[in-house]
């Protein structure tokens, strides 16, 4: 079997292969990247350590597919990965790499009859659904009213029947302009695919930001003793997503990869669910717990435009179809992630300590 992930040497991308490979000892599995995003260098040697191929190339750039030859299976988790990209600057990277880049993924499965494994996002629902939803709120975090008008919605999260019809940021549509690009291509051409609209996904080797990547993004803060902000909806930090360990998605696309012709034509919510989701303030103490440190933390009461209150994957669908749950808890993730930041200090400071 041969396996080409792009985004290879991302965050997702990398703990992919490398999962891969060590469960798939006689696979060739070839990761492409542009190492765009800061940190994602630091992964190469990792890679190569495995055994995997590292091509530099460029989704955008079909002759970077092209030049790779024939694969069994695609993994596209190439991505600009911030929903907040675009807000005031070009959207031009964000579409060619997340939308174009997606088109030219499926023409390199399509030629070489290649099944076809997609990352979307939970951020194709939209913002004013979701933001106008019925909340509780109690001393650490928002809650779901079981009472709600929209279809799919409960007290355990958002379903894949959450209608889709409003604004959601140019990152989320292109997200979801993949998706029914793909459903085409499978009616179309028999494209063998499976799209998962993932959550919050976290774990070692996540080069978090302000707007990415919040699990490693409060670790490395507490681990390097700089401060933090709880921006928007009051500035309390209780605005909550549930999380889900990289590890457990890799565990679900080995079942997906099983028979991925079972899979073809369903969008699947995959997250941590509500047993696995946390606040902002909750993750503070989490992070105090497993750092030994504690930093300032201000608040800014003024929401971004873009920023959504709360979001929990409801798994039923993906747990029906396929018997997969995820199994480490929200502290367990933290955990991992801080060993990791502690065990590469050094050589993670210059990426952690951005803005």
């Amino acid at each position: 079997m041969r396996v080409l992930i792009t985004g290879g040497a991302g965050f997702v991308g990398s703990n992919l292969a490398i999962m891969f490979k060590e469960n798939h000892p006689d696979a060739s599995v070839v990761a492409l990247d542009n190492l765009h995003r800061k940190g994602s260098e630091l992964n190469v040697p990792r890679l190569k350590a495995k055994g995997i191929g590292f091509v530099m190339g460029d989704v955008r750039k079909r002759e970077d597919l092209d030049a790779l030859g024939d694969a069994d299976v695609l993994i596209e988790c190439s991505a600009e990965p911030s929903a907040f990209a675009g807000f005031g600057s070009s959207p031009e990277y964000l579409l060619d790499t997340n939308l174009m880049g997606a088109v030219n993924c499926l023409e390199y499965a399509r030629k070489r009859n290649a099944e076809f494994v997609f990352l979307s996002s939970s951020r194709v629902y939209p913002i004013k659904t979701i933001n106008e939803l019925n909340y509780m709120e109690n001393d650490t975090r928002f809650v779901l009213d079981e009472k709600q008008t929209p279809r799919g919605v409960s007290a355990r999260g958002f379903t894949e029947e959450l209608a889709t019809e409003g604004s959601r940021t140019l990152y989320g549509t292109a997200k979801l302009a993949a998706e029914m690009l793909i459903q085409e291509y499978a009616e179309m051409y028999g494209l063998r695919s499976v799209i998962n609209r993932c959550g919050l996904i976290s774990g070692p080797w996540q080069m978090g930001k302000v707007d990415q990547g919040v699990i490693a993004l409060w670790v490395a803060r507490h681990h390097y003793g700089l401060p933090l902000s709880y921006i928007g909806f009051g500035g309390s930090g209780k605005q909550v997503r549930d999380v889900l360990h990289v590890k457990d998605l890799y565990t679900l696309l080995e079942i997906q990869l099983k028979d991925v012709r079972k899979h073809t034509g369903e969008v699947y919510n995959v997250g941590g669910g509500a047993e696995r989701s946390v606040s902002l303030a909750e993750l503070t103490a989490i992070c105090q717990k497993y750092t030994g440190r504690s930093v300032p933390v201000t608040s800014v009461p003024e929401t971004k435009a873009g920023d959504i209150r709360l979001y929990i994957t409801d798994n039923s669908k993906v747990t029906e179809k396929t018997g997969w749950t995820p199994s480490a808890s929200v502290e367990q993730t933290v955990r991992d992630v801080a060993e990791w930041v502690n065990e590469h200090s050094a050589q993670l400071k210059n990426v952690l300590t951005q803005v």
